[in-house]
């Protein structure tokens, strides 16, 4: 059994505007050690993804179905008080903003003390000790000062420091990081996904990583989920997403990234902006800006089906799949099959705010 099976997962808010269907029906599993990478340009539900799983979306005017067992035991139904003994002990979260995750009014040893604490009967002595070798861990010099600390006094890359310290306090089973690399320096970038990946091989947790950036997909995950307007559109190991993509909407994410290799090129965006979640089109959501919509992608919604027989490479899309290999070296997509994954180094964002 996979340490995390979702099915069917769907979210969808009520607002004086009308319904928004930030999550519209995801499936996946991750297994134990796997790490699992969530993509597509903001909006598109992978936060809410997560979010959702974790009972972290708003009670009021919220709809969450679907299942989302962990262990075999279904986090969508469970109770406040057995979600909270799950969370920040066997399932931590790295939150995207650091700023607005962390308590104004507290220091960090106070935040980082009480996530142990509450996780077991741990001396408040102890606990501090391991609050402090948590900050030396994640690279923040004077950890024991640090402690003392309140987040505004912290630069935003210790913040993120801070917070990715508190999520491993606990050596989770799952951990999830929702943008964890975002406006920090390459060193720290590279840093941070140090201190992911050794939890991973020290550990044997399994990971879901949340990011625009396919060089960091490239680098650090087994596979990739790529998500449209709140739905997966193509799923599978990153040898296969990465150098036979079978979604026009990958193609495109694959195509917009400049690259040291190419020389200088005009960079290939993909044409429009992502559809409003209050009115996601009919069909496939990504045909309005789809080069090669067909008639049927307007009126049906594609199912997503193996690219072989068998095969856990999936994509969601009514093109032929013996007519996408012609189609995906034409001239918008050439280079994104000739890339070498990586060389992949630049963010797949492009428009819109940050809804996923």
């Amino acid at each position: 059994m996979a340490l995390l099976e979702v099915t069917d997962l769907r979210t969808s808010f009520s607002t004086e505007d009308g319904t928004v269907r930030a999550v519209d029906g995801v499936t996946f599993a991750l297994e134990r050690g796997r790490v699992l990478g969530i993509v597509g340009e903001s909006g598109s539900g992978k936060s809410v993804t997560c979010l959702s799983m974790l009972g972290l979306t708003p009670k009021r005017r919220t709809s969450v179905t679907g299942s989302a067992l962990f262990k075999g035991r279904d986090l969508l139904t469970m109770g406040d008080r057995e979600l909270r003994a799950v969370r920040g002990a066997e399932i931590a979260m790295i939150f995207q903003d650091p700023m607005t995750s962390l308590n104004p009014v507290r220091t960090v040893g106070f935040q980082l003390t009480e996530a142990i604490r509450l996780h077991g009967r741990v001396p408040k002595r102890e606990a501090e000790t391991r609050a402090r070798d948590a900050l030396a861990a994640v690279g923040i010099p004077n950890p024991a000062e640090r402690l003392k600390a309140f987040p505004m006094e912290l630069s935003g890359g210790m913040r993120q420091r801070v917070m990715i310290a508190m999520a491993l306090l606990n050596e989770p089973d799952l951990l999830i990081a929702d943008e964890p690399t975002t406006a920090l320096d390459v060193t720290t970038q590279a840093q941070v996904l140090a201190l992911i990946r050794s939890l991973r091989e020290r550990t044997s947790a399994s990971i879901i990583l949340i990011t625009h950036d396919l060089g960091v997909i490239a680098d650090l995950c087994d596979d990739v989920l790529v998500m449209y307007a709140g739905r997966p559109v193509e799923q599978g190991a990153v040898r296969d997403i990465f150098g036979n993509p079978q979604h026009p909407y990958t193609w495109g994410l694959l195509a917009s990234l400049p690259r040291m290799n190419l020389g200088r090129r005009r960079i290939r965006a993909i044409k429009g902006s992502p559809p409003s979640l209050l009115a996601v089109p009919a069909g496939c959501p990504f045909h309005p800006r789809c080069a090669y919509a067909l008639e049927q992608c307007a009126v049906d919604r594609p199912l997503a089906e193996p690219v072989t027989p068998g095969s856990a490479h999936v994509a969601a899309c009514h093109l032929p799949i013996e007519a996408r290999g012609a189609l995906r070296v034409g001239p918008a997509t050439a280079e994104a099959d000739q890339a070498d994954p990586a060389s992949t180094t630049a963010s797949a964002s492009t428009s819109g705010e940050d809804a996923g």
